[in-house]
């Protein structure tokens, strides 16, 4: 009986969902009057050149408040961590992409107080990980607070600079959400799989609007978002399934996860601000060395089919060792060499080219 009823659920809730996002599409010229309309053709992450809402990230939140109000009214189980991290993250981006005096340390500091708040008030933890001396430091309160907070500040960062090709974001978070999905399968946990359900389909509806041509972008508000969820997916997923390898949903975030990392000491290195934009990430010079190769051709959304590619070749060979702490340890690092080893050719690659 219950699970007729999460299906019709499911199924109003996504009908809901398009519609809304119909809407926001439809109204966002209003919005804050016209100030989510992406005009800034010059910044080094703009590969559009007609006025764009930054309104997916509005959409997004309405929607997942909308299943968490709705499940919770149906079968009384609240989502309460997620709503509250959901709506704080959102904020920070949303003043972040109308104020566009917003500096980046506010935005961090501003992140940072939301973060260690719903940490105390929800008692979020990492019950185990594969390096035993980390979880003897992970014991220890305030160690437990800085490491979880390092956590989410690197995958919503992450999130947030990516995004800037249609999907690209999108559907990163969507095999992350699905490889969830399946490995949760097997924890016997319907409400948490019920709120990756939800998430995957307002990705899916997200992407009909936004991949291969964009209605609509993410935003700041809604990169911010995504981070969040994504970050407590995987927390939530470590927990629920302790036979599984740490490391394995380390790997599951190894782009989002060192993306952020390498680019702060590479800039650190060419003498830049590790928190300004530039043009040098990994998924702008498969971009460049597209658009070379293929004169032309729409390679946006190439771009991001390309990236995601690359990426689920990578990380599926750890499916077949997921239980194993020490194989998926040395594939993360493995991962990293390779990215290192991908980014550095494409680097020499353009060059030689320019």
């Amino acid at each position: 009986m219950q699970q007729n009823l999460e299906f019709s659920l499911l199924s109003a809730y996504i009908l809901l969902s398009f519609f809304l996002f119909l809407l926001i599409i439809k109204i966002s010229p209003k919005i804050f009057n016209g100030k989510l309309l992406d005009n800034d053709f010059q910044k080094p992450q703009a590969f559009h050149s007609i006025l764009t809402p930054r309104t997916g990230g509005l959409a997004l939140i309405l929607s997942f408040i909308l299943f968490i109000y709705l499940y919770e009214f149906f079968f009384s189980v609240n989502y309460n961590e997620y709503l509250y991290l959901s709506l704080g993250l959102f904020l920070v981006g949303i003043i972040g992409d109308i104020k566009k005096d917003f500096k980046p340390s506010l935005r961090l500091l501003f992140m940072s107080s939301i973060i260690l708040l719903i940490i105390n008030i929800y008692s979020l933890n990492l019950e185990r990980v594969d390096f035993i001396f980390l979880n003897n430091l992970l014991d220890n309160f305030f160690l437990l607070n800085i490491f979880l907070l390092l956590c989410f500040l690197f995958i919503i960062n992450g999130a947030n600079l990516i995004d800037g090709f249609n999907g690209l974001l999108g559907i990163h978070v969507l095999i992350i959400n699905t490889i969830l999905f399946v490995i949760n399968l097997n924890s016997d946990n319907m409400t948490f799989l019920m709120l990756l359900v939800s998430q995957i389909a307002i990705l899916l509806i997200f992407l009909l609007f936004n991949f291969p041509k964009a209605k609509l972008f993410l935003g700041d508000n809604g990169s911010y978002l995504l981070g969040g969820l994504t970050s407590l997916n995987i927390i939530f997923s470590n927990n629920f399934n302790p036979e599984i390898s740490s490391f394995f949903f380390c790997i599951l975030l190894f782009y989002l996860f060192f993306e952020v990392f390498f680019s702060f000491f590479r800039k650190l290195y060419l003498n830049k601000s590790p928190l300004n934009p530039d043009s040098e990430h990994l998924h702008m010079l498969t971009y460049f060395l597209l658009k070379k190769k293929l004169a032309g051709k729409d390679c946006n959304y190439l771009n991001s089919l390309l990236i995601n590619f690359i990426y689920l070749i990578l990380i599926s060979p750890s499916l077949l060792f997921i239980y194993n702490g020490v194989l998926c340890r040395y594939w993360f690092f493995l991962l990293l060499i390779v990215y290192l080893i991908f980014y550095l050719r494409l680097k020499e690659k353009i060059n030689e080219n320019n």
